[in-house]
């Protein structure tokens, strides 16, 4: 590899721009990779962890800035936490309903898992009184789907726009057991209610209208929490008041950060990667099945399962993709991987119509906005739909200076498409990926050749 393929410029206010420069004649990308941990999973097993009682040992942790934000909240709320400096952590539970209210605000940072979770935690906490809060872009994403359901069991919440932003106050409560039909398909909604009844008496039920991620049915039940689950009809109860108990917790490599290689496998000429440890949870792999529409040749090795979880390795090799039609139910299973999932879509030959996906305009940025702006200005032919894009492959990318909007997903994505543009592409505030991918550019440098 030419090392003026893949260069980092340091920026003021450590902001750094990623400069990816592919040579005339083309590269590949060839090799076996690991991804970091699980982010869904690593924000569950530290919360549980301290929920419970005794230790729990969490083995290939992410150590991304959502899962520190998550550490820090429930360091500050009297959990004992090993430093996040190795894969290996382990947490010293004080037990559920023991939370000592903290002396400051609890800060999220960017992580509206951390936030949306803890406050149905925090809300079951009677006599304490909390304030939490994150960065500029955490507050201004909706809070109102959590809160809602949480005023419904009791909870006493205040905050900006009619309580829907952060900052936002929770006084705790003694709730009360309900059957919550959201009119959104969200794992972020689910566990919120779900630890919430963790500590209410008898029978707290949410029904979804499509199924998201079961990450939280999993490790509640392996931390000794009863659960049901009714497939038929999307819902899950929870029998309250729980006794956890802590225990060993195993992180499979995250879905979403394979995506990227996975995408960029499939379309980088004459290309071979491996993934290893991969979580391949049914819940979460929507990717593996729109690839597959796509005519991605991509291939499940050594699947087995750990700690409760499905985990593969995954196999991608370059080949001509297809168009497809991505909406309906499949969409609460990849919504985090639409951002590369449309850069799929620009090497696809045909038109590739992506629906159903309004959720992406409050994620981290509007990322239906910022895909389609940005792979515009590398000459891609994207148009914006209210609920998703509309992308005419076929076209050839040239670089460009092109910005992240601090979004890791938006990051991340626009580094493999720049893989096959010609020319110098610039991204913009590209430290971002280090939100769920610290090591995002080395692997990059790493598999280019």
């Amino acid at each position: 590899m030419s090392p003026s393929v893949i260069t980092v410029e340091n920026k003021e206010s450590f902001c750094q721009n990623l400069i990816i420069q592919p040579p005339q004649c083309g590269l590949s990308l060839k090799g076996r990779i690991k991804v970091p941990g699980d982010k869904s999973i690593s924000h569950r097993a530290l919360m549980l962890g301290a929920l419970a009682q005794g230790e729990t040992q969490i083995e290939g942790l992410l150590l991304g800035e959502d899962p520190r934000s998550t550490a820090t909240c429930f360091q500050a709320m009297g959990a004992s936490i090993s430093e996040l400096n190795t894969e290996f952590v382990r947490v010293n539970g004080i037990g559920l309903g023991n939370l000592q209210e903290p002396v400051d605000v609890l800060n999220a940072g960017n992580s509206g898992t951390t936030l949306r979770l803890m406050m149905g935690i925090l809300a079951s906490h009677p006599k304490r009184f909390f304030t939490v809060t994150g960065d500029s872009s955490l507050r201004s994403r909706p809070m109102s789907r959590v809160v809602k359901p949480l005023q419904e069991m009791g909870a006493q919440i205040w905050g900006r726009k009619g309580n829907s932003l952060a900052p936002l106050a929770i006084a705790g409560q003694n709730l009360n057991p309900i059957h919550y039909n959201s009119p959104i398909a969200s794992a972020q909604v689910k566990s919120c209610i779900l630890l919430a009844g963790l500590s209410v008496e008898g029978e707290t039920t949410i029904t979804e209208p499509a199924l998201s991620r079961d990450h939280s049915e999993r490790m509640l039940r392996a931390f000794g929490a009863e659960l049901s689950v009714n497939p038929e009809t999307n819902s899950v109860t929870i029998i309250g008041p729980a006794q956890l108990h802590g225990r060993h917790v195993i992180v499979p490599g995250d879905i979403s950060s394979a995506a990227f290689w996975l995408v960029a496998g499939a379309i980088v000429p004459n290309s071979e990667l491996t993934i290893e440890n991969v979580g391949v949870n049914p819940t979460r792999t929507g990717i593996l099945e729109v690839l597959a529409m796509m005519g991605a040749d991509i291939e499940l090795l050594n699947e087995r399962e750990v700690a409760g979880e499905p985990v593969a390795d995954l196999r991608v090799r370059s080949s001509p993709l297809r168009s497809c039609t991505i909406g309906g139910e499949i969409i609460p299973r990849l919504i985090d991987e639409i951002p590369i999932l449309a850069v799929a879509a620009v090497f696809a030959e045909g038109t590739t119509v992506i629906k159903d996906a309004e959720e992406l305009r409050v994620k981290e940025s509007d990322r239906i906005a910022v895909m389609a702006q940005q792979l515009n200005k590398m000459g891609a032919r994207v148009t914006e739909l209210p609920d998703g894009m509309e992308i005419t492959g076929g076209t050839n990318l040239t670089g460009t200076d092109v910005d992240s909007h601090t979004d890791h997903r938006i990051a991340m994505s626009l580094a493999i498409a720049a893989l096959n543009a010609s020319g110098t592409t610039t991204i913009n505030r590209a430290e971002a990926a280090a939100i769920s991918y610290p090591d995002f550019t080395p692997t990059l440098q790493q598999v280019c050749s």
